[in-house]
């Protein structure tokens, strides 16, 4: 089925879910800026989603975190999609399914970036067990250069200090020992860094758009026709490709958007298996 052959009964322009998905994003967002602002409150550290293994995570966060955005570019570029894509499959499923499928895909996001973020942990916490059987100096200063990003800012300052002081010592066991407690602190940080966002869910609507109007023409930058089937098709191994790159400084949940399209895949296939005439 292409998109120029759906003719719904009754389309609306900002169906019942989408409209209320965008209310409900743009009026936490801009608490997210007043409590910032105005108290110092950061909604993202108490409702972002968390790492199971941190202290700070709550179960209810694998919803809450759906709602927060980190920026105006952030929210922006989400509900954009959302609207763009989402108007036609909530009009073309109904209000009831196109939500299931938007929470499906969501959580399924979160879900994924949980398993790589575990991954990601497991190989940080053996290469820190490594460097705690024989701490030196070279192997410090190494293992905060590559891991720099799971540093906070404030502590930058003491790490240096405390590397101008061992190079002054290198043979100190003490300094040594407290390299240890400073290599474990990075497994600490990598743990607390909360994860915001609805792109998976996002994600998960552009691949459902995808599979039902595959031939329909997306135009990027406004100017550039390509269709949704490729458009997918791309985004997808571009997501791909830049989750394995992990790139230092790329705080983008990359795995997360697999995540949601991989779920979004599943459900429409499980849909399309029991109820083959309201899909292609």
């Amino acid at each position: 089925m292409s998109y120029q052959e759906f003719r719904p009964s009754s389309y609306k322009l900002l169906p019942d879910v989408i409209k209320n998905l965008l209310i409900i994003n743009v009026i936490i967002f801009l608490a997210q800026v007043v409590f910032s602002d105005k108290l110092g409150l950061d909604l993202n550290e108490q409702f972002g989603l968390y790492f199971p293994g941190s202290e700070k995570f709550k179960p209810v966060q694998y919803v809450t975190h759906l709602f927060l955005h980190g920026g105006f570019l952030h929210i922006f570029s989400n509900m954009f999609a959302l609207w763009m894509f989402g108007t036609v499959l909530e009009n073309f499923w109904g209000s009831k399914r196109f939500l299931v499928f938007y929470l499906v895909t969501g959580l399924g996001a979160a879900f994924i970036h949980t398993l790589s973020t575990w991954y990601e942990i497991s190989q940080l916490q053996a290469t820190v067990n490594a460097y705690a059987s024989t701490p030196n100096i070279d192997g410090f200063v190494a293992l905060m250069q590559e891991n720099v990003m799971y540093l906070r800012g404030d502590t930058l300052p003491v790490i240096n200090e405390f590397i101008n002081n061992w190079e002054m010592a290198p043979g100190s066991a003490v300094l040594g020992e407290q390299s240890v407690g400073f290599a474990n602190q990075l497994v600490e940080n990598k743990m607390n860094i909360p994860t915001v966002g609805a792109s998976g869910a996002v994600f998960g609507v552009l691949l459902a758009f995808g599979m039902l109007f595959p031939n329909t023409l997306i135009y990027l930058y406004f100017a550039i026709p390509i269709k949704a089937k490729y458009f997918v098709i791309l985004y997808g191994l571009f997501e791909l490709y830049s989750g394995f790159a992990n790139n230092p400084g790329d705080n983008i949940a990359h795995f997360a958007h697999l995540g949601g399209m991989l779920f979004g895949y599943i459900l429409i296939k499980f849909w399309n298996k029991n109820d083959r005439r309201r899909f292609y």
